[in-house]
């Protein structure tokens, strides 16, 4: 059923989006990462907007991204809930104690599919440095399932005269990150805080990539 309803979302929306986005997507290093992704995944990005992850389903369109979406936003009316469960959404409960979402998403990931997190956890207020500090779940749900973790930035260019640009980054091993002279808080906190280095990272590689591509065409 949600490969179903991916798929006809997929097509449907696809002309819709290209107008709407028309989105350029850029490589750190297209030998080792391009939109095609094997095996299972775990997607960060920053986050801009609530369309985000309508831009990163055409993006990576060969694959089914179980999303984690804010209760706000999934439970924001009955239309919504039913979009969000048909797409195979993951609610997660920002300022409670259930922590299901960990546990759906390592599911999701032991079946060789693909999880997309926002760690910001929320959209950036005006005047607010970007990206937010992440949340830690990222690599906590990266550590339990032994998933790579695809870094993405997107310049957050929706229903704009200047196009969107997203850039896809190298794999992460987070397994590889983890230091045994730090317990597990604070490991979670260190990884957390690579992971948002590497976004930003990307926003300068994107930056600089769009720069040399003008400087050739003038």
């Amino acid at each position: 059923m949600i490969k179903f309803f991916n798929f006809f979302a997929k097509i449907t929306g696809w002309l819709v989006q290209f107008f709407c986005f028309r989105t350029k997507v850029y490589y750190e290093n297209k030998k080792v990462q391009k939109r095609k992704i094997k095996g299972k995944a775990i997607i960060i990005s920053n986050h801009c907007s609530v369309y985000d992850f309508a831009v990163m389903m055409f993006v990576f369109w060969r694959r089914v991204l179980r999303c984690q979406v804010a209760e706000i936003t999934y439970d924001k009316n009955r239309g919504m809930r039913f979009l969000m469960k048909s797409l195979g959404a993951i609610r997660v409960e920002r300022n409670g104690q259930d922590f299901s979402f960990v546990g759906k998403s390592c599911e999701i990931l032991d079946k060789k599919g693909v999880v997309e997190i926002y760690p910001e956890a929320r959209i950036p207020l005006k005047g607010e440095e970007r990206p937010l500090e992440f949340k830690p779940s990222a690599a906590y749900i990266a550590l339990l399932s032994g998933a790579p973790v695809i870094p993405v930035y997107t310049n957050g260019s929706y229903f704009k005269r200047k196009r969107a640009r997203v850039i896809i980054g190298t794999p992460i091993e987070v397994g590889a990150l983890v230091r045994d002279d730090l317990d597990e808080k604070e490991n979670l906190e260190n990884i957390s805080k690579i992971l948002r280095e590497k976004v930003i990272a990307l926003q300068h590689e994107l930056e600089e990539q769009t720069r040399k591509k003008k400087k050739k065409t003038m």
